[in-house]
């Protein structure tokens, strides 16, 4: 059930983003008087799930959920339509116009997804405000570290961190931001009492990327059992919802991270994991799957109470604090990008699996439109990158139109979209492929 509300959930959202992106580019065709001759919600080779023709336009529902398009008569696009192209330009076709109208019109797509990022954080503050956690949230139960191998360098669970080179932490997420996307590497925390300070290695991007996780520390809690997945080892063996979760083949566990590493260093393993159970201790037999999974939900920080602070917003105040957030993220988000062009970062990009982590498993509207408006900025930016067959591909040759007053060639307009769609394609393998490595090895 909870693999299909997060289904459900990314395929909502994604169907939002790719139609109001491809209106993006249908209004201002429009305007120009430009014949679009297809819109489509997903992908349609060979069938589709519905259409009809309003006017000029066949509007339609692919079976295949890989984005969606509008076939703008007279441009060189995904269908590849050589045999209009053939023929004389038309008054109403895309090669008509002038470039800065092509260029509007390619631009647009990008520019409604960023706008509506902007305006879904707007919105977000407005009716939730901003939800983060301070420093004391880290006060009842310390942090956990969240990369195993950084130990090493200093760092301890039960950490309550404090600053980051000069800066003082407020929001527990600007410790990722300061070290990683900042390059600070000097963290002073509150360690039983007395603050130490702890130097990161300079190569610290390259250890995080070796990991799933993006965050330095994260906030610990105790192991209770919130939900026992249908048919699991752990639903095999016993467990139950309100179960703590105490101990593993007789080594206490006292926190939700412990568990975790005690599950890892196990796979393939059978346990033995010690419950308490309506105040009774007792044993559980459970199989470790091969990904360090037994298959339950823990309680999270709210069930423990752990406090967070919220910012609030009137309705004009949420507008200007939904553009800064939304260009901070975007900010972070490109910065991030430069970390992908490395042997780890390769290995860490995802596709549909990856996506569909930013999504709760029980409905939640709140997270559901964060997790919109993070990708619809993603979209934005992957559109606008000067990638044959991307919006940005697009751009580049009409940029050059505008500059030089020559037309791009025809034919290199046409394997230009040949190169650009392969190598999307290789692409979108390699990234659903690394998360098909990752479910079923772990790595």
């Amino acid at each position: 059930m909870e693999v299909l509300i997060i289904a459900s959930q990314l395929i909502l959202s994604l169907a939002i983003l790719v139609v109001l992106h491809e209106f993006g580019h249908y209004i201002p065709a429009k305007l120009f008087k430009i014949r679009v001759e297809k819109f489509y919600l997903f992908f349609d080779p060979w069938f589709s799930l519905f259409k009809r023709k309003i006017g000029e336009t066949e509007w339609g529902i692919g079976w295949l959920p890989l984005g969606g398009y509008v076939k703008i008569a007279g441009m060189v696009d995904e269908s590849m339509d050589k045999e209009q192209l053939a023929k004389p330009p038309q008054p109403w076709e895309f090669r008509s116009k002038p470039a800065w109208q092509r260029l509007i019109v390619m631009v647009g797509g990008v520019t409604v997804n960023f706008i509506l990022a902007l305006l879904i954080y707007a919105m977000i503050l407005f009716v939730w405000g901003k939800q983060y956690y301070t420093v004391k949230s880290a006060e009842k139960y310390g942090m956990a570290v969240s990369y195993p191998e950084l130990k090493q360098y200093g760092l301890e669970d039960g950490d309550i961190p404090l600053k980051v080179g000069n800066k003082k932490v407020d929001n527990l997420k600007d410790i990722f931001k300061f070290v990683v996307l900042e390059g600070e590497r000097i963290v002073t925390v509150d360690r039983a009492g007395e603050q130490v300070e702890i130097k990161l290695p300079e190569n610290f991007d390259q250890i995080v990327l070796k990991n799933e996780y993006s965050e330095l520390y994260t906030l610990r809690f105790p192991t209770v059992v919130a939900k026992v997945s249908d048919d699991s080892n752990a639903e095999k063996a016993g467990l139950k919802s309100g179960d703590s979760i105490v101990s593993v083949n007789a080594t206490p566990i006292n926190y939700f991270n412990e568990l975790q590493s005690a599950l890892k260093e196990n796979k393939k393993k059978t346990i033995e994991l010690g419950v308490v159970r309506s105040g009774q201790l007792t044993q559980l037999n459970v199989k470790v799957d091969s990904t360090g999974f037994i298959g339950f939900q823990p309680q999270g920080y709210d069930y423990f109470n752990i406090p967070y602070a919220t910012e609030k917003f009137g309705f004009f105040e949420s507008f200007p604090a939904g553009i800064s957030l939304g260009v901070e993220t975007l900010g972070s988000y490109v910065k991030s990008m430069g970390l992908v062009f490395t042997k780890e970062g390769a290995k860490q990009i995802g596709g549909f699996g990856s996506m569909s982590k930013i999504f709760a498993p029980q409905w939640d509207w709140r997270i559901f439109w964060n997790a919109t408006a993070f990708l619809s900025i993603i979209l934005a930016f992957m559109n606008i990158l000067p990638i044959p067959a991307l919006d940005g591909g697009h751009v580049v040759f009409l940029l050059y139109e505008i500059v030089t007053g020559k037309e791009a060639p025809q034919k290199v307009l046409e394997y230009a979209q040949y190169v650009g769609f392969f190598l999307l394609i290789g692409l979108m393998l390699y990234a659903n492929g690394n998360d098909i490595v990752r479910y079923f090895f772990g790595k």
